[in-house]
């Protein structure tokens, strides 16, 4: 693969500013979750709805973002000297280490059967949650490495202990299993299999534009009742996957559009046409399979990507354009560590769980009160991230 000569060089503040944004707004939405009498537009919209909320943009987002960030990451990786194999096995890691995180959170939260494990389920989400921030976090350079090699390989010890301890709800058999592959195992598919495809095309353009086409294509298919592929159960899972490669394969085509060029644009036509294009295409196919997240329809990941591709122009418009940058700031703290500021949470919750402390009295838990409380939990993290990014503590994967 070639590096790309007129890709920008310089850190993009826009695209920094929507992950924090998008970070920021996960953690308030995933709060609220757990708040009760709250608007139906501020949760989830059911299966059969067709229709979507911000909240089920939110996921599309962060796809849409990382899809941005692939040109970027293989460019300096490339100008540094890197070899193919230095960069296959970083992203075979980086992959195989997002499933395996969402795959440990998918079995905290369900499946399991209390009655026969020989720790409580609470401790045992406890130390899930725990453990990648010991594994992955990026030690500074005069950490003692005695005691970095501790952690790390002591939180793989623990989680290998924690599959073992783990007991089946349904069949009583040992171990976790991928009953979904959890948030953060759906990025590390879709992110593992556009990489795979941007790396054998060389980063055209065309060519990522193409695997969009294709993977919209599959999620047709796989949503169409009666095709005969949909019956392959490797092209189900595949096209399962593609769902939501789809919206990374839109966020390589929209940064491609915009960052691959020596002169930026006045007026980017180009992202503006995809932007109608993503519109038009979820119109079309809506009456069809309707709009849902939780089923992955054409619909919504059409309509996700062009709300992204707006979002996106107007931020690079206020921010690169008009360079309005200081109000930014308050999101940079998850952007900078978005691993970390996704798994602390789930870290207090469980924590809150085996200590049988209650953070907020009852009455924060329902309506606007439970609202006002997530919205105030979520600055608290970001705060969080300031200090845990002074003192270095960041997961890199």
């Amino acid at each position: 693969m070639k590096i790309k000569e007129n890709l920008y060089n310089q850190r993009i503040i826009s695209i920094d500013a929507l992950r924090g944004i998008t970070i920021f707004v996960m953690i308030f939405v995933n709060e609220l979750a757990s708040i009760v009498n709250v608007p139906q537009w501020m949760k989830h919209m059911p299966a059969d709805a067709d229709a979507m909320t911000f909240v089920d943009a939110v996921f599309p987002a962060f796809l849409f973002i990382v899809g941005m960030s692939i040109p970027f990451a293989f460019n300096a990786r490339l100008l540094k000297g890197d070899s193919a194999k230095t960069i296959w096995t970083h992203t075979l890691k980086r992959a195989l280490a997002l499933i395996i995180i969402g795959v440990f959170m998918v079995n905290a939260a369900e499946g399991y059967d209390a009655s026969k494990m020989i720790i409580t389920p609470a401790l045992w989400g406890l130390f899930a949650y725990a453990m990648p921030i010991l594994i992955w976090n990026k030690y500074a350079k005069d950490f003692p490495i005695w005691l970095k090699n501790t952690l790390q390989y002591g939180g793989v010890l623990v989680l290998i202990i924690l599959y073992f301890l783990y007991v089946q709800e349904d069949t009583g058999k040992i171990g976790i299993t991928p009953k979904w592959w959890g948030i953060l195992g759906l990025i590390g598919w879709a992110y593992l299999v556009t990489v795979v495809y941007y790396w054998i095309v060389g980063g055209k353009l065309w060519a990522m534009i193409a695997f969009l086409v294709i993977a919209v294509g599959a999620n047709i298919i796989n949503l169409t009742e009666g095709a005969a592929l949909k019956e392959m159960s490797w092209f189900s899972f595949i096209a399962g996957h593609l769902t939501h490669a789809s919206i990374v394969a839109a966020g390589v085509v929209i940064s491609l559009l915009f960052f691959d060029r020596k002169v930026p644009a006045k007026i980017n036509w180009g992202v503006i046409g995809f932007a109608i294009l993503f519109f038009a295409t979820g119109y079309f196919l809506r009456p069809y399979f309707g709009i849902s997240k939780i089923k992955g329809t054409p619909s919504w990941t059409m309509f996700s990507a062009a709300i992204c591709t707006v979002l996106f122009y107007f931020l690079y418009w206020l921010i690169e354009i008009k360079k309005h940058t200081k109000w930014s700031n308050f999101f940079m703290p998850a952007a900078a560590n978005p691993l970390l500021i996704y798994i602390l949470p789930g870290v207090v919750y469980y924590l809150c769980k085996v200590s049988g402390i209650h953070i907020i009295p009852g009455y924060f838990r329902e309506g606007i009160p439970g609202i006002i409380w997530a919205l105030v939990f979520s600055v608290i993290m970001l705060y969080v991230m300031r200090i845990c990014n002074k003192f270095k503590i960041q997961l890199h994967l």
